[in-house]
């Protein structure tokens, strides 16, 4: 391998897409559990705090209550530290916001925090990889906080609220495994045989299509690969979360198996039948039987060697360039290197939407503050995108305050209904696309504010307009004269590591005895956890190197990225995982169609 890196021309500057933004997607296939979750998290400390005559507190209840919103594709037992740290954080951001808030009144300094704090949970958020809705809802309550007036003494009652309603959030997140223990490794291993289904499709497509068209096809098979590919990890790192195998797990295992035979060997796979499992997978059907335990068993391979290539393990880059793994330094820089890019542009953004919005005489300079923190993605194209979807998504919203403020307004009990209703649609209609689901977030976000008291929807309304123009806008212009040098590196990074853990495989199939195994056949114990292990950490360095390109290809400056080297690093890494699947066990291929 060579470590000479090409050097690249700047590219033209690249143009921002308009097609496409508000189209709308299919809906997540568990957008319900959010929703539901989010008005059982937020309605019983609301309605308690109605009871009491205290509705003006809801602000911090709500702090802990929208906790509830994360985590639902994680399996229980991560998802219970997940949701413990999510509450953590949002704890520690309202503790900053709140004695920040009692200490001094100026909107100048506050702003700034309001900044920083954006800044950091921008960080936070992609280091963790936490998920949707990401670091927006810790913006939005800690900055609405940091504008809330506040005394020094008020502060450790109002986190003792704030912890209880995160309790109760954490409670709620929990509630589903009573019934479904294992619901989340489910989803997430249906949609690896759904991917591989569909790349299955794909190549036959082209398969039978002869030299007519045969570019598109291979750009569909190269898509449908890469889809299926980033699925099946998905799938085993849900899986490889805990470290009990319940024979339900190991039976998600095999058919996990099978979606990797599937991407191995197209041409001798099934997609219907595939299809037909991931439809079993729903509701509390049994785990489909595939396979016998041991055939499946030798090709899992050593459960302690898979778990090098776990979550934790790909976040620290193990298995990469030799040498880097065991260096604290290496490992802490390549986490955070990539990420100060964003978080500089996040917190110059929201720090000058804050005093544009100042400057304009609006009331609530934090909520320009949250449009800014909200735009921000993993590149610019995205970040043009998401500020599309934000300015349409609030124009209309705050078009449907105006027919809902009077029902709102007929007294407490309505405005609490409304507030919840408009949380199950925010979650419910998101997925489709950012824009429908800010048509509910923005009316909420109205009627929160008036929990202290009624107020006039005119004024309310025409705050809203302005913060979020000059939010999107100045967000954005932050965005452009930030430029993301650094994602060009992290491609010449990411493959040199797919082709270090390339290399590491092919080695291991062409030794005629790799570990402690025979040639012949699968090997056994610590031969196939090598091989295994190496599988795992080329799969891990391919869906990492399609993420980082799709993160590069959307920054408007940039150098010319190297097409042609990651083209051919993802073919022969593809086919290399294919050849560790047979490599590891021929007679599971045939199990695939049995």
């Amino acid at each position: 391998m060579s470590s000479v890196r090409p050097r690249h021309r700047a590219t033209p500057v690249r143009r921002l897409p308009l097609a496409g933004v508000l189209r709308l997607n299919r809906p997540s296939d568990i957008w319900f559990k959010p929703a539901l979750s989010v008005v059982v998290a937020v309605g019983v400390p609301n309605l308690t705090l109605l009871a009491l005559g205290r509705l003006d507190l809801a602000l911090y209840s709500m702090a802990g209550s929208l906790c509830a919103l994360y985590a639902h594709n994680l399996p229980y037992a991560a998802r219970s530290r997940a949701l413990a740290q999510v509450v953590l954080g949002m704890l520690a951001s309202v503790a900053i916001a709140l004695v920040t808030a009692s200490l001094t009144s100026s909107a100048v300094v506050l702003v700034a925090v309001g900044a920083l704090l954006a800044a950091a949970h921008k960080a936070v958020s992609d280091l963790t990889r936490i998920g949707p809705p990401g670091p927006v809802i810790f913006t939005f309550i800690s900055s609405a906080s940091l504008f809330a007036p506040q005394t020094l003494g008020q502060v450790p009652g109002h986190l003792a609220l704030a912890a209880g309603a995160g309790a109760w959030a954490w409670l709620v997140g929990m509630a589903p495994g009573l019934l479904r223990p294992h619901g989340p490794e489910r989803r997430a291993t249906a949609r690896a045989l759904n991917a591989a289904a569909g790349f299955v499709d794909a190549y036959e497509a082209g398969a039978t299509s002869g030299v007519r068209d045969e570019a598109g096809h291979e750009r569909a098979r190269a898509a449908g690969a890469a889809t299926a590919a980033a699925a099946v990890h998905a799938a085993w790192q849900s899986l490889l979360a805990t470290g009990a195998r319940p024979e339900p797990r190991r039976a998600l295992e095999r058919l996990v198996v099978r979606a990797e035979v599937a991407l191995a060997a197209p041409a001798d796979t099934d997609a219907a039948r595939l299809r037909t499992w991931a439809r079993d997978l729903r509701g509390t059907n049994p785990v489909p039987r595939v396979a016998s335990g041991e055939d499946a068993d030798e090709l899992l391979g050593v459960e302690t060697e898979l778990r090098e290539t776990g979550p934790a393990a790909r976040m620290s880059g193990k298995g990469g360039k030799a040498g880097r793994s065991g260096n604290r330094w290496w490992t802490w820089n390549d986490r955070m290197s990539p990420l100060l890019p964003l978080a500089l542009r996040t917190a110059l953004g929201c720090a000058l939407a804050g005093y544009v919005s100042l400057a304009l005489g609006v009331g609530r300079p934090y909520w320009a503050l949250v449009t800014a923190a909200s735009l921000y993605q993993a590149n610019l194209t995205l970040t043009w995108s998401r500020g599309v979807q934000r300015v349409v998504g609030n124009l209309v919203g705050v078009l449907l305050f105006a027919a809902v403020a009077p029902l709102a307004h007929l007294g407490p009990t309505a405005l609490v209904l409304c507030c919840l209703a408009f949380n199950f649609g925010a979650e419910a209609l998101i997925t489709r696309n950012y824009w429908l689901g800010s048509i509910c977030v923005t009316p909420m976000a109205l009627l929160i504010t008036e929990f202290t008291g009624f107020q006039e929807p005119g004024g309310l309304m025409t705050d809203r307009v302005v913060d979020t123009l000059v939010g999107a806008v100045v967000g954005f212009v932050a965005a452009v004269a930030v430029t993301n040098r650094r994602a060009a590196d992290r491609i010449e990074t990411a493959l040199d590591t797919v082709e270090y853990a390339r290399e590491h495989a092919a080695r291991l199939i062409a030794a005629e005895r790799p570990g402690s195994g025979t040639g012949a056949g699968p090997a056994a114990g610590p031969a196939t956890g090598a091989l295994e292990a190496a599988r795992r950490r080329l799969a891990a360095a391919l869906v990492e190197l399609r993420a980082t390109a799709d993160a590069a290809a959307g920054e408007w400056w940039q150098r010319a990225l190297p097409q042609e080297r990651m083209m051919l690093a993802e073919q022969a890494g593809h086919r290399t995982l294919a050849a560790t699947v047979r490599r590891q066990g021929p007679h599971v291929l045939e199990d695939a169609e049995a």
